[in-house]
């Protein structure tokens, strides 16, 4: 540091400190502080956080994504959000809003009591922190009730990008996010296909799974677990021929470093989500997931965007699999255009009927249940319930 500011004195003939407090803006209160390190003399620059606006050098203000420093002019979302934030108005699940405010909460019950967790009728909004301050059900409500209304997905491709054929889409929501994450979870299971490598066989063949199942736990859950749910969207989960991608909304908080990202310092996203995770022990305090992700992949297994971050998982293949992935994993034959609307229109709306998909579709009442029996038999969809009281669930 004492050689830089030399240098710097040097360029422009003038002191360090009297250089940085002309270039900004607005004027800080800011020290050069000595301390003595392994009996070597260290200068540090103490810089007080911004208050009210972001800070600013030669009229520019900048924005670390990434490895990279931009010009937040660039990014001009981020600079609302940054804004909000200093002044105090920064929106998270537990201050919006839930979209639907006739909420119910049995499955987040019977998930606590399958923990040995009993929770109280009376207590568990304020515990839980359901309600935000204008006394309605928040964000972090609607996350956890019977219906939280966000799907998480699975889509499996035929290739190596999402231009090639989508072989499939599973489905894990109209539920609570605690119960959907574990579904998903167990669908890991039905992904990693176990190979037998018979390369060099001596005794016993060798099984292989076709990725690391502890990395995609991990990534999953801190996808879900820091995913920015306020911007009204969930983490995407694509499978394509080489490799998984997972990705979250929203990038590092502000607080976070990527030292720090990387060595496990985990910010929360979602500071009381983060906490119910802690209790039900779905995740560590301890930070081992990125630190997990990086020691079997490597820290290239992170890709930070403008809005989300992707961890990518490739897929360890011993033979060439070729591009049945798909059905492989579903076992489901490939859909027409006609069926793949009669899916789309029963994500829509599970208590759809055959009479108003015929007049949807425009095609006769044979034609609809020829297409509903082939979706059956083929494991697309199940009737959960009668024929009358029952819906439609898209597997």
């Amino acid at each position: 540091m004492g050689r830089h500011s030399t240098n710097i004195v040097t360029i422009i003939k003038e002191p360090y400190q009297n250089y940085l407090a002309r270039n900004l803006s607005p004027s800080l209160n800011f020290s050069f502080e000595e301390v003595e390190i392994q009996q070597k003399r260290v200068v540090v620059l103490v810089i007080p956080a911004a208050f009210e606006i972001p800070t600013a050098f030669k009229e520019k203000r900048y924005i670390r994504i990434g490895s990279s420093k931009c010009n937040i002019k660039d990014y001009p979302r981020r600079e609302i959000e940054l804004f909000k934030m200093l002044d105090g108005r920064t929106e998270t699940i537990e201050t919006i809003p839930a979209k639907y405010q006739e909420l119910t909460f049995q499955k987040l019950f019977g998930y606590y009591g399958s923990k040995g967790i009993v929770l109280s009728d009376k207590t568990f909004i304020k515990n839980l922190g359901l309600w935000n301050e204008e006394g309605q059900f928040n964000l972090l409500a609607q996350l956890l009730s019977d219906d939280s209304h966000f799907p998480l997905r699975v889509s499996i491709f035929e290739g190596k990008t999402k231009g090639t054929n989508l072989f499939s889409v599973r489905e894990f929501g109209n539920n609570c996010l605690l119960y959907s994450l574990d579904e998903l979870l167990r669908y890991g299971d039905v992904l990693n296909i176990i190979q037998a490598d018979e390369t060099d066989r001596v005794v016993e063949r060798k099984e292989v799974p076709l990725f690391d199942n502890k990395a995609f736990r991990e990534a999953i859950i801190n996808a879900v677990l820091h995913n920015k749910w306020t911007e009204g969207n969930e983490p995407m989960i694509s499978v394509f021929s080489d490799r998984i991608e997972i990705l979250s909304r929203g990038s590092l908080p502000p607080a976070q470093t990527m030292e720090g990202f990387y060595m496990g310092e985990s910010v929360p996203v979602n500071e009381k989500l983060s906490e119910i995770f802690l209790q039900l022990h779905i995740s560590e305090k301890s930070g081992r997931g990125v630190p997990k992700i990086t020691e079997i992949y490597g820290k290239e297994a992170f890709a930070f965007r403008e809005n989300s971050i992707v961890v990518t998982i490739p897929l360890k293949k011993i033979r060439k699999v070729g591009n049945k992935l798909g059905n492989k994993l579903g076992d489901k034959k490939p859909l027409n255009v006609r069926r793949r609307k009669i899916l789309a229109e029963m994500r829509d709306n599970p208590n759809i009927t055959a009479e108003e998909l015929r007049k949807i579709l425009g095609i006769s009442k044979t034609a609809v249940d020829n297409n509903i029996s082939f979706l059956r038999e083929n494991g697309y969809i199940e009737r959960v319930g009668s024929k009358k009281a029952g819906y439609w669930n898209v597997l």
